[in-house]
């Protein structure tokens, strides 16, 4: 007889099979932290934002209130993705010195969904997005015997989360639309070249070198869309924390015993079309990433007052970090549109966090976008977009394991993606 864990983490590996065939949707891609900036060629075209402005299809996954104005729609892209990630080590101590690349520098990403109007106030969309960033694997290993034995080679992480959601939206008035989603997500996760920390760790067996490990759990997206009149649009959306199940292959790396939920997500923004230029539609956003509300990104590894698995045990040191977009968007023709947009992350990884953070450099900053729309004929279109991560580095000591060895972690990214759309 199959019990209901069993079954469960049998479907959530079925369901993350087909989404990992499909092409990887959530190996990596633009990112602040591992949080995606942005879903889909039109948001990402404007670096991220979408709250107050159709951004097609995958824009839903940031405010399920659009609904009735993406329409009857098909939409796919295929992304490619390259980021450039890496760390420097100096000083004396227990970690070799040097500088190394991560390996895996180009990914390519398919994405799609298909929203349909219901009637004149209603509509339904089924789409699937992700995240992603935490991928790294390095040709050396710097944990030298220092704490332990040595660390075999490659050293890295892999994390992939990708979401299946279904999409509601409801116009309760000329000027209100709510939207709501069900989201199933599953994620997978794999640890390679940590078994120097076995000592530190309260279930060594299960710290490192262990294959992929699969979990999977549910959560939800609200959003709401208010249009005062004809020039301001003004939209918030909350993804809820996702509640997964535990990574048991890693109970002994990651903290409450393999415990990974993904942080919820909360945006607020405005759109503006002046009345003499209607064509121009200028945008702003506030993003907050609740990264301090997940022990396993939020525990600091500064000092180990813990072992690694226990409800305390070390983690990235990741604080909550807001993100700032501004974009616009431009019709020159009844057939082309320009987009483009900048946006900001404040610092969220404190220097003491560098060590572990080697694993996950996730270090950018400042994003900025550009993008376009052109329709084609019979209903459809081709949309493209590039961002750019400005390189950002950050360097620290760990008080706990590496106090005399300076550790300098550094990233930048490219993403260039290009989708046809269908309308009917």
């Amino acid at each position: 007889m199959i019990n209901v864990r069993t079954r469960g983490r049998t479907l959530a590996r079925a369901a993350g099979m087909a989404c990992l065939v499909t092409g990887m949707a959530g190996a990596a891609q633009a990112t602040n932290g591992y949080i995606a900036n942005g879903y889909g060629g039109g948001s990402k075209g404007m670096a991220g934002a979408g709250v107050a402005v159709p951004n097609g299809v995958l824009g839903l996954a940031l405010n399920p209130a659009m609904g009735l104005k993406v329409g009857n729609q098909a939409g796919f892209c295929l992304t490619t993705f390259a980021p450039d990630r890496g760390f420097t080590v100096s000083g004396v101590g227990g970690l070799q010195t040097g500088t190394f690349k991560s390996r895996n520098d180009v990914f390519l990403i398919p994405c799609g969904g298909v929203n349909f109007k219901l009637g004149e106030r209603s509509a339904l969309g089924l789409f699937m997005f992700g995240n992603g960033g935490m991928n790294t694997e390095y040709g050396t290993n710097v944990f030298v015997p220092g704490y332990g034995p040595a660390g075999t080679s490659p050293l890295g992480v892999n994390l992939e989360q990708a979401f299946f959601a279904a999409n509601f939206s409801h116009q309760l008035s000329e000027k209100l639309t709510l939207g709501v989603a069900p989201i199933f997500a599953v994620q997978r996760f794999s640890a390679t070249g940590l078994e120097n920390f076995g000592m530190f760790s309260s279930n060594p067996a299960a710290l490192s070198n262990n294959g992929d490990d699969w979990s999977n759990g549910f959560g939800f997206n609200l959003g709401v869309l208010y249009e005062p009149n004809a020039q301001w649009s003004f939209g918030a959306s909350y993804r809820s924390e996702m509640e997964m199940q535990r990574f048991d292959k890693y109970a002994g790396l990651f903290a409450e015993r393999g415990d990974f939920d993904i942080p919820a997500v909360a945006t607020l923004g405005a759109a503006f079309r002046p009345a003499a230029k209607p064509d121009l539609t200028l945008s702003a956003e506030y993003q907050r990433i609740f990264y301090g509300d997940v022990k396993a990104i939020a525990n600091s590894s500064a000092a180990i007052v813990a072992p690694f698995g226990a409800a305390n045990g070390p983690g990235f040191g990741w604080k909550d970090m807001d993100v700032y977009r501004v974009a616009a968007s431009y019709k020159a023709n009844d057939r082309l549109t320009l987009r483009g947009g900048l946006s900001y992350a404040s610092q969220f990884a404190p220097r003491q966090e560098t060590l572990f953070n080697l694993l996950a450099p996730a270090t950018p900053q400042w994003h900025a976008s550009m993008g376009f729309s052109y329709k084609l004929e019979n209903g459809w279109g081709v949309t493209g977009s590039y961002t750019h991560a400005f390189e950002n580095s950050v360097t620290g000591t760990n008080p706990a394991l590496a106090p005399t060895q300076p550790v300098k972690v550094r990233m930048n990214q490219h993403e260039l993606a290009l989708g046809m759309t269908y309308k009917w």
